[in-house]
């Protein structure tokens, strides 16, 4: 799936805008069902998933984390839902975000986020949807992401 297609006009989110934005000022949202759901070792905190000392390579999610670190994103957060989601979003004040979630939670998140109180213009938002859901073993087209990151 191309990135292009997952881009939604009503984001308010496009390729070229998020690509204005320095990366340390960039945030990575990704939800926890990516993770294997048997022996993952990562522990879960109050800012979401910790995923640091992890080498699993059959996580989904460690790609898409690399990626943003290398990258030198400002923040990543990998939630088990939406509400400590926005929670990040809040103590970050990125000023764009990629985010991977089920059409649901993109939905809810970016209506979230638009509702906060911000001192400049509201974060770009570049929304991409599981391919696959469902709350476990999730799936997501991870070259959209990866393109998404280094945008």
């Amino acid at each position: 799936m191309a990135l292009e297609a997952v881009v939604s006009e009503s984001d308010g989110g496009t390729l070229a805008k998020i690509s204005a934005v320095p990366k340390a000022r960039r945030m990575l949202l990704l939800p926890h069902c990516l993770r294997p759901s048997r022996g993952c070792p990562g522990t879960m905190t109050r800012q979401g998933l910790d995923c640091d000392g992890c080498r699993r390579e059959d996580c989904k999610i460690q790609p898409m984390r690399q990626a943003a670190i290398a990258a030198g994103y400002g923040c990543i957060c990998i939630a088990p839902g939406g509400r400590l989601a926005v929670r990040c979003v809040a103590e970050a004040h990125p000023e764009a975000i990629v985010a991977v979630a089920c059409d649901k939670e993109l939905r809810e998140g970016a209506a979230a986020v638009q509702a906060m109180e911000w001192s400049g213009a509201a974060p770009t938002v570049v929304r991409i949807p599981l391919s696959h859901d469902g709350c476990v073993d999730t799936d997501v087209d991870l070259a959209s992401v990866l393109s998404a990151i280094a945008s």
